[in-house]
């Protein structure tokens, strides 16, 4: 009986960690406004969409860059509780450091942009 308890205490932690690793991955936790476009071993991208005032769960990205499809404003909330409104514009791009955040759209738009991913960097 011992034996079996220490099995099953095993695949509760081994179940446990692989959900917290994937947990983070935006794709995983929100595929509602995340879609994979394109993947290899180098980049991932990926087209984001949200509808008027939506928002996100808490998840976090690699470093990459991101290309503004349309107009908005968007608030990112971070996991210490600060959060920052930034506006752009259809046509801006921008470099986006690695980091977790909880994105919500302010816009009474939607909001898309796509974002690539770069692989070649360490996560966070």
């Amino acid at each position: 009986m011992k034996y079996i308890s220490q099995i099953m205490l095993f695949l509760f932690i081994l179940l446990f960690l692989s959900n917290k690793s994937n947990a983070q991955d935006a794709v995983k936790v929100d595929p509602e406004h995340y879609k994979v476009e394109f993947e290899n071993d180098q980049v991932r991208v990926l087209r984001i969409t949200y509808g008027p005032g939506e928002k996100s769960v808490m998840h976090s990205h690699p470093e990459g860059v991101v290309v503004e499809l349309t107009d908005g404003t968007t608030k990112m909330t971070f996991p210490d509780g600060t959060s920052k409104e930034m506006s752009s514009k259809a046509g801006d791009v921008g470099w986006a450091p690695a980091g977790k955040h909880q994105p919500e759209n302010l816009s009474d738009k939607p909001f898309e942009v796509i974002q690539i991913e770069l692989k070649t960097k360490k996560e966070n």
